[in-house]
Parts: C-alpha cells; sequence; structure tokens
C-alpha cells in the first residue's frame, strides 16, 4: 500500500512538474512555483478597515499550504468614493498600513510572497463609510443587483459622474495605498482594473459616456488605467512588484466581451505591456476557453502574445490538468486559484503528495462570505462528519 501511495504521488509530482518550478517576476522577486491564490473579497476586517489576527491566520495558511505568491483581497485605496464593502480592508492611512504587517510577516515567514490588490469600486460601491452616495465615470446604472454575500441589498445605486478633482483622488488614493503597502513590507501591489469595478467602468464603452480624454476611443477609455500605473510606480520602487488585473466579464455582468474582439485585446496589453509593469493578470470563468467565440486563443494567450512580462491566469483552474495545460500550451507563465484555494490552503501540497482535490462547497460563502462564517461551516461539517462516522453500520 505504501509503494502505491508512492507510486501516485510521483506521478503527481511528474505530470505537474512545470506548476512547481521558479518563476522571477520583477526585478527582485523570484517565486518557488507557478501557483498564486487569486484575490478573493472576504469582507472581515474591522468596520475601519484594519486587517485582523484572523486575517493573519487565513493568509499564513495558503503560504504554509504551498503556494508561492497570495495576492490579497480588493484593498480600498482612498477615504472618498473607493470603498465597495462594509468590513472591506483599506489602505487609507498609516494605521491600515500598520494592520497589514502582521499579516505580511507571517506570509513570508512561510516562505511566501504576498501582493495587496488595490481596488476603487466605483460605481458598485455597495458599502461606503465615508460616502452615502457612489461616484463612476458617467451617470449610468450599473447592471444587477448588489451582491448579498457582501452585505448588499436591492439594486446599485444610480452614481455621479467624476468630476477631474475626483479622478485625481482616485489617482492619487492609488499611488499612497501603494506607498503604504511597500512600507507594511509587501512584495508589491496588483491594480484591480477587472471585474467591473472603477478602471474596468472606465474601459467599458456602456458605462462610460464621457466627452473628454478620459472618454470615447478605447485609447482615452484606458487613460485612467495608464495613469494610476504610472502614478503607483512613481510612488513606489524599480524592485516592488506592479500587476494589474483585466477582464471581460464583471461581477455584475458575467458575459460581458470587449466589442472590438481580438482587435480590443491586442490594444489593451499592448497599452498595459508598455507600462511599468511586472505581471498581467486575467480573469475569465474559464481561463482556457476562447476569449472571442467557439474558437481562438484564450484571454490569457492574448496577453502573453502582446505583452512582455509573466501573464497569471486565472478561471476555474482548481483542475490540475487544465492548470498545467495553460503553462505547457504556452498561454500563461503562472496561474492563480480561487474556489481550489479556498477549499483547500493546501491544494499545492495536496498535488505533489499525489491527494485528490475536493470539490468547492458554496457553504464556505453562504450566507456572508467572511472568514467567521467559513469557520462555522467547516466546524458544522467536521461534526456532521463525526457523527456519520460514529454511526453503526446495519449489514
Amino acid at each position: 500500500m505504501d509503494a502505491l501511495v508512492d507510486r501516485q504521488a510521483s506521478d503527481a509530482r511528474t505530470a505537474h512538474a512545470r506548476l512547481f518550478t521558479p518563476l522571477r517576476v520583477g526585478k527582485a522577486v523570484s517565486l518557488s512555483n507557478r501557483l498564486a491564490v487569486a484575490p478573493m473579497t472576504r469582507v472581515s476586517a474591522t468596520a475601519d478597515g484594519h486587517a485582523t489576527p484572523r486575517m493573519a491566520e487565513y493568509y499564513e495558511a495558503y503560504a504554509a499550504g504551498g503556494f508561492g505568491l497570495i495576492i490579497t483581497e480588493g484593498i480600498y485605496t482612498d477615504t472618498s468614493y473607493a470603498q465597495g464593502y462594509l468590513f472591506q480592508p483599506g489602505l487609507t492611512d498609516d494605521a491600515q498600513g500598520d494592520a497589514w504587517r502582521a499579516v505580511v510577516d507571517r506570509v513570508h515567514a512561510r516562505g511566501g510572497r504576498i501582493v495587496a490588490q488595490l481596488m476603487h469600486a466605483g460605481a458598485l460601491s455597495q458599502g461606503n463609510r465615508y460616502r452615502a452616495s457612489t461616484k463612476g465615470p458617467s451617470a449610468v446604472l450599473p447592471k444587477g443587483r448588489q451582491m448579498t454575500f457582501y452585505r448588499g441589498d436591492g439594486p446599485y445605486r444610480m452614481p455621479e459622474a467624476m468630476s477631474d478633482e475626483d479622478i485625481a483622488v482616485a489617482i492619487e488614493g492609488f499611488a499612497q495605498a501603494a506607498r503604504r503597502a511597500r512600507e507594511a513590507g509587501f512584495d508589491g501591489v496588483e491594480i484591480h482594473a477587472a471585474n467591473g469595478y472603477l478602471l474596468d467602468q472606465f474601459l467599458t464603452a456602456y458605462t462610460n459616456l464621457r466627452q473628454d480624454r478620459y472618454g470615447g476611443s478605447l485609447e482615452h477609455r484606458l487613460r485612467l488605467t495608464v495613469e494610476v500605473i504610472q502614478a503607483v510606480r512613481r510612488s513606489t520602487a524599480d524592485d516592488f512588484i506592479v500587476g494589474v488585473r483585466c477582464s471581460q466579464g464583471k461581477v455584475n455582468d458575467f458575459t460581458h466581451k470587449w466589442e472590438g474582439g481580438e482587435a480590443d485585446a491586442a490594444q489593451v496589453f499592448l497599452t498595459l505591456g508598455a507600462l511599468p509593469i511586472d505581471y498581467v493578470h486575467t480573469t475569465e470563468f474559464q481561463a482556457w476557453q476562447p476569449a472571442f467565440g467557439d474558437q481562438g486563443p484564450s484571454l490569457a494567450a492574448l496577453a502573453r502574445r502582446h505583452v512582455p512580462v509573466p501573464v497569471l491566469a486565472n478561471g476555474s483552474l482548481h483542475d490540475p490538468m487544465q492548470a498545467t495545460g495553460m503553462l505547457a500550451r504556452g498561454e500563461a507563465d503562472f496561474i492563480s486559484l480561487g474556489r481550489g484555494a479556498l477549499t483547500h490552503a493546501d491544494w499545492p501540497a495536496k498535488l505533489r503528495a499525489g491527494e485528490s482535490h475536493e470539490a468547492f462547497d458554496p457553504g464556505l460563502l453562504s450566507p456572508i462570505a467572511d472568514l467567521a462564517n467559513a469557520a462555522r461551516h467547516r466546524d458544522e461539517r467536521r461534526r456532521a462528519d463525526s457523527v456519520s462516522a460514529s454511526r453503526p453500520v446495519n449489514t
């Protein structure tokens, strides 16, 4: 039996060896493998946006479980209109920055690297302790309804169109949050330009009706992302990782596609690739599927075609064969897991040992997608399993 287990572990290591090779990202950071934890909103900070001891344990577990890189949940960047959810962590002042030090230290102590995802919710804000209203590129009512598992209720509010001053505040918020992330010891930041949040709202034609230099052509709709990246780089250092996340689908519009297809993708990625960034993080529901139509390259493959930096692919890659396949086909340089990581904080260690991975349990995120609910749900499952195991078997 021991020989069989050893052989299975050896087979798993061989089949998925690509996932466990080192990768250099940026000028100074070497990752131990190609496996990252995707950013996942956990709404588990204090009411005033401070990271907590429970959050430190949560992120440490991923490093202990073998992930080479951990990307935090979206962190709001200013005290105006950036906050998206109640109990979301922030990086808007020194106290919030200091609260992240324990998280960073515990990840580093386990040999992991950690990047802070910087996020401005814009028109999709459903909980902001600083403002009762929302702002976005234009006064366009967002599609869909607020997410209840992030404590939202009902339709989104009608946003106000951002003024030039509002835009300047947002850019400076990203820059100063990045500076505080570096001071807190993070290895880098990821600029959230995906999933329907502020930078993606400016990119998207139907939410950006502006007639100024931030609206109209795709080049103009990309301008805010460009200026944020440039400001973040100026506020940090050359050896500090700066990544950017992009997507087509949104949390309130899952099936959205860039209207110009591959031509738009080429322009987006060529623009990003010319900026001082260290990786591009693409996210789709299924990362390996064609980005447009039934055939053609995936979004990650299109990014890799046009950017000179590593591409991180996200989207249902908890299947090890799909994850390995993205690397083997040259569509991505490393991959990130959301549901797979939530299910198994030690997903990499299990894969190396040849152990199976369980299916994702939606109960971990319901009714509230916070760490307290996840802990309760796991305790309830353990008790139920214990009771079931103790029952006599009828023969």
